[in-house]
């Protein structure tokens, strides 16, 4: 079953007097299915929170249909269902805490509310200051604070949009973690981020969002691939000088190297570098980082 569906979906927003029109979204067609961990990636104005908001009834679009779930977006069963992490997030600042979790509670009519708040208070790390006001916390508490508001209820679908803006690099990997045991449980993660390292380790499906239209779409390794780079590791008696006659570069541990080129010219490497005495112990073909897939992707499109 799918988690989410979207078909021609298009949006235009109309400028001040009809003037100056802006299409944020060109009839984008996208399928992530339940338990998946879809990342959505792009630069910025490629259209990917109107998406975000379109699929969940949040904003109407001017075209296509999208699913939830199975459903309608805007039927409140299927909302019931999802936990949202918008960009923009916003509280109370009078409020504190644990005040804002027992709301989001209420509204989602959990059986237990007080013990779910308590449960990702601690999971966020933000037991010691579930008593202080929003309006004093730090962006990335605030931010682990959204983070607990989705998660409450273990909801079947998760749509994050840029989860950990604001938070340091050993909040991330915490929020990593959790995303993971969500993910184990059957959840379905639906992440939509610039940040392509934080995605990588995330997402095993990408879709790429360039101009209002996704671009490409697939399994990450499927993605990656395709790279002209090869990591190559030969005995440890192997010489560097012959080697690098050879067409190796040299790595930084003993006996590894680099190729860059396609099989033919690999292939004639190898029968120079056997030539000169050398043992092929290990070959991989490296893949492309996410950066460069987005750029490819992004020059490729029209």
């Amino acid at each position: 079953m799918l988690a989410l569906r979207a078909r021609g979906l298009a949006k235009t927003y109309s400028g001040a007097f009809g003037r100056g029109a802006h299409q944020a979204l060109r009839g984008v067609d996208l399928d992530v299915s339940e338990g998946a961990a879809f990342g959505l990636i792009g630069p910025n104005g490629a259209g990917k929170t109107t998406f975000v908001k379109a699929i969940l009834g949040l904003v109407r679009p001017s075209a296509g249909e999208a699913t939830l779930l199975g459903g309608d977006p805007g039927d409140p069963r299927r909302r019931a269902r999802v936990g949202y992490l918008p960009e923009r997030l916003q509280f109370a600042p009078a409020l504190d805490a644990r005040s804002v979790l027992r709301s989001v509670a209420r509204l989602k009519r959990l059986h237990r509310p007080e013990a779910a708040v308590a449960q990702r208070l601690d999971e966020l790390g933000l037991a010691g200051a579930a008593s202080r006001r929003v309006g004093t916390l730090s962006k990335g508490m605030r931010q682990r604070l959204g983070l607990a508001c989705a998660l409450l209820g273990s909801p079947d679908l998760l749509v994050l949009d840029e989860p950990t803006d604001g938070l340091d690099p050993l909040a991330r990997v915490e929020v990593r973690n959790l995303l993971a045991r969500e993910l184990a449980r059957g959840a379905t993660l639906f992440l939509n981020s610039h940040l392509l390292s934080e995605t990588e380790r995330v997402c095993t499906r990408i879709g790429i969002l360039a101009a209002g239209r996704i671009v490409r779409e697939g399994a990450l390794e499927s993605l990656r691939e395709g790279s002209s780079r090869w990591a190559v590791r030969f005995d440890g008696g192997a010489l560097p000088v012959p080697l690098a006659a050879a067409g190796f570069a040299e790595g930084e541990r003993p006996g590894c190297f680099t190729f860059e080129g396609e099989p033919p010219a690999l292939n004639a490497a190898l029968d120079r570098a056997r030539a000169a005495g050398a043992l092929l112990v290990e070959l991989t073909r490296e893949a492309k980082d996410l950066e460069v897939v987005l750029r490819d992707a992004i020059g490729a499109s029209p």
